[in-house]
């Protein structure tokens, strides 16, 4: 791959990693987070369709993450 795909994979890392932040950031381990700002009708579905989301969206970025840190140190 060569030194460009180190940088490739490298900014792909970085770019995960913000993501995977932010999306931790909105999480609120207590039910809070963008969760909350829902009001008390929505609170049987959309809440919860929020928390699947967010639940999904991090493990997916984490996952991302791990393959990406394998690949970079295979391209070394």
């Amino acid at each position: 791959m060569g030194s460009t795909g180190i940088y490739f994979v490298t900014a792909l890392i970085i770019l995960v990693c913000i993501l995977l932040i932010l999306v931790v950031l909105v999480q609120n381990s207590k039910g809070g987070g963008l969760a909350a700002n829902f009001g008390a009708s929505n609170q049987v579905m959309g809440v919860r369709r929020t928390t699947d989301f967010l639940e999904k969206a991090t493990w997916t970025l984490a996952i991302i993450l791990l393959v990406l840190s394998i690949v970079a140190s295979a391209v070394m």
